[in-house]
C-alpha cells in the first residue's frame, strides 16, 4: 500500500482525513455535496498511515449519519473489478469497517452491502467479521454456502477452509454452521475445526529456536543465522542468553558486544543493557559510532530500555547529540527524566518537528514527556502537532499533553476533540472540556446515549453529567 496524500489541514478533505473533530464541524456546515464528497474520498481512499491501529471507521459512520449519506460510492467501490485485482485488506477495510457501523445504527442498505460483499467480495472475512458482530442467524446462515463454495472439496481446499477457521477473528458464523441443519454444511466446518486444532497442537509440539543446555556460543551463532536468513533474532536470543549465560561467559559476551558478527553483536548489547552491566554504556556508545545501521538501532533500542539511574545520567549528557543516540537520550528524559530535564525535553521536542516533521516517530515519546513533565511552554509546539500530524494517535497524545500544560486547552481543543476519531481522545475531551459552549453539552448527552461509543467516554461523561442529565 503507497503512503497516503494527506491535503491540508485548514481544508475540509484533510480534516476528515486526520479524523479531527473540526472535520465533523465544518463538514455539517459545508455545502451537503462537498461534505459528502470529501467523506467518500476519506472512506475510499483510507487516508491512514497506519490503518491497522488508527481508528476512523466509526468517526466516519457518524458522519454519514449525520449527512444522511447514501452508500452508492462504497457499493460502487466494493463491487468494482479492482476488487479482484488487488484483494488485500487495506483497499477495502475501512469501507468494510464503516458498513458495520452503520448497520449497528440501523442502517439496512449497509446491512445488505455486507451480505452481498461476504458471499462474493474479495475481502470476505473481513465482512462475515461485521456481520458475526450484527447480523442475525438467518441471515449469516445464508451465507454458509458461497462461502464454503470458495473452497473446493480437495485436500488443499480443504488445508485452507482448515486455515480460515483456525484463525477466525469472530468465530460466531463458523459455530452457527457446524451446528448447521444441512447436514454438507456441518459436516465440513467441523471437519475443517477438527482439522485447525490439530494443527495448533502440532504446531505447539515442534517448537524451534533455542533449547536447554546450549551455550553461550550456541545462542549467539543462532542469532547470526537469524540475520543470514533475514531474520532479527536478537531479542529473544538475548532472553536466552539470560537464561543460559553465567559470570564466566561475561568476557566472551562484551567480545561479542564490541566487535561480534551483526546478529552476536546486537544481541549482546541487548543482554547488556537489560541486566545493567557496567559496561553497557561505553559499549552501546561506541556501537552507535562505529557499527552499521542494525547495530545501532539494535544498540538505541536497548538504550532506551535501560532504568538504572546511570542510564539517565548518561542521557543528560547524550541529550544534544545530533545522531541516534542524541534522540534516544531526549526519549529516556521524557519517559524517565526529572524537572531538571525539562529544557533538555523541550529541546530535543522541537529539534524533532523542525528536523523530520510533525509525523516524526520520536515525537510520540516526546509529547507524552512533556505533558507529563509539565512544560507549559511547550504548549505552542504542541498546538502545531495536533493541528498538522496526519496521525490521529499522536493528535490524540497532544491532546492530553495539552490538558496538563495549556491553560486554553479547556475552552480550545477540547472542545472539538469530542467528535474525534479517537476514543482516548474523546475521553479526553470529556473530562476536561468547558460546558459554558452549548455544543459541548449537547454533544456529551449525545456520547452518553450512544450504544456505540466506547465504555471509558461513556464513564468520563458521566462524570459530567447530573443524575437527572444536567452538566
Amino acid at each position: 500500500m503507497f503512503d497516503p496524500v494527506i491535503a491540508p489541514s485548514g481544508t475540509l478533505l484533510g480534516l476528515l482525513q486526520r479524523g479531527r473533530g473540526d472535520g465533523t464541524l465544518h463538514a455539517l456546515t459545508a455545502p451537503r455535496p462537498e461534505a459528502l464528497a470529501a467523506l467518500n474520498d476519506c472512506v475510499l481512499h483510507d487516508p491512514r498511515h497506519d490503518w491497522q491501529v488508527e481508528n476512523r471507521s466509526l468517526y466516519y459512520a457518524r458522519l454519514y449519519l449525520d449527512l444522511g449519506g447514501d452508500l452508492d460510492s462504497i457499493e460502487a467501490h466494493l463491487f468494482d473489478p479492482e476488487d479482484v485485482l488487488d484483494p488485500e485488506e487495506c483497499r477495502t477495510g475501512l469501507a468494510l469497517a464503516v458498513l458495520g457501523h452503520l448497520a449497528s445504527y440501523g442502517r439496512r442498505d449497509a446491512l445488505l452491502l455486507l451480505r452481498r460483499y461476504a458471499a462474493t467480495g474479495a475481502n470476505w472475512a473481513w465482512a462475515l467479521d461485521e456481520l458475526a458482530l450484527r447480523d442475525d442467524d438467518t441471515g449469516l446462515r445464508a451465507l454458509a454456502e458461497p462461502v464454503l463454495a470458495r473452497f473446493p472439496a480437495d485436500p488443499e481446499g480443504d488445508a485452507a477452509l482448515a486455515a480460515v477457521v483456525r484463525d477466525a477473528f469472530e468465530p460466531r458464523p463458523w459455530r452457527l454452521w457446524a451446528e448447521d441443519t444441512r447436514e454438507a454444511v456441518a459436516t465440513r466446518v467441523r471437519a475443517a475445526g477438527e482439522t485447525g486444532c490439530f494443527d495448533r497442537w502440532q504446531r505447539q509440539m515442534r517448537p524451534s529456536g533455542p533449547r536447554p543446555g546450549w551455550s553461550v556460543a550456541a545462542v549467539l551463532e543462532w542469532a547470526q543465522q537469524g540475520v543470514e536468513r533475514g531474520a532479527a533474532l536478537h531479542v529473544p536470543a538475548a532472553r536466552c542468553l539470560t537464561a543460559v549465560a553465567g559470570p564466566e561467559d561475561r568476557p566472551e559476551i562484551l567480545a561479542a558486544a564490541r566487535d561480534g558478527d551483526e546478529g552476536a553483536r546486537c544481541t549482546a548489547l541487548r543482554y547488556l543493557a537489560d541486566s545493567n552491566d557496567p559496561d553497557a554504556l561505553a559499549l552501546i556508545e561506541g556501537a552507535v559510532a562505529t557499527g552499521p545501521a542494525p547495530v545501532v538501532e539494535a544498540a538505541v533500542d536497548a538504550f532506551e530500555r535501560m532504568r538504572s539511574v546511570a542510564a539517565v545520567d548518561r542521557a543528560r549528557g547524550w541529550a544534544r547529540r545530533p545522531d541516534p543516540l542524541g534522540a534516544a537520550a531526549g526519549r529516556m528524559l521524557a519517559c524517565r527524566g526529572g524537572t531538571r530535564d525539562r529544557d533538555l525535553v523541550l529541546g530535543a521536542l522541537r529539534e524533532a518537528v523542525r528536523g523530520e516533521g510533525p509525523d516524526a516517530p520520536t515525537l510520540w515519546t516526546l509529547v507524552d514527556g512533556t505533558g507529563r513533565l509539565g512544560i507549559v511552554c511547550a504548549a505552542p509546539v504542541l498546538r502545531h502537532i495536533y493541528r498538522e500530524t496526519a496521525s490521529s494517535h499522536l493528535r490524540g497524545r497532544a491532546a492530553r499533553a495539552l490538558a496538563a500544560t495549556d491553560p486554553s486547552f479547556a475552552a480550545g481543543f477540547a472542545v472539538e476533540c469530542l467528535w474525534d476519531c479517537e476514543e482516548t481522545t474523546r475521553e479526553v475531551a470529556a473530562r476536561h472540556a468547558e460546558t459554558g459552549d452549548n455544543r459541548v453539552v449537547e454533544r456529551l448527552r449525545r456520547l452518553a446515549a450512544d450504544p456505540a461509543e466506547e465504555d471509558e467516554v461513556q464513564t468520563a461523561v458521566r462524570s459530567r453529567i447530573g443524575p437527572e442529565g444536567a452538566v
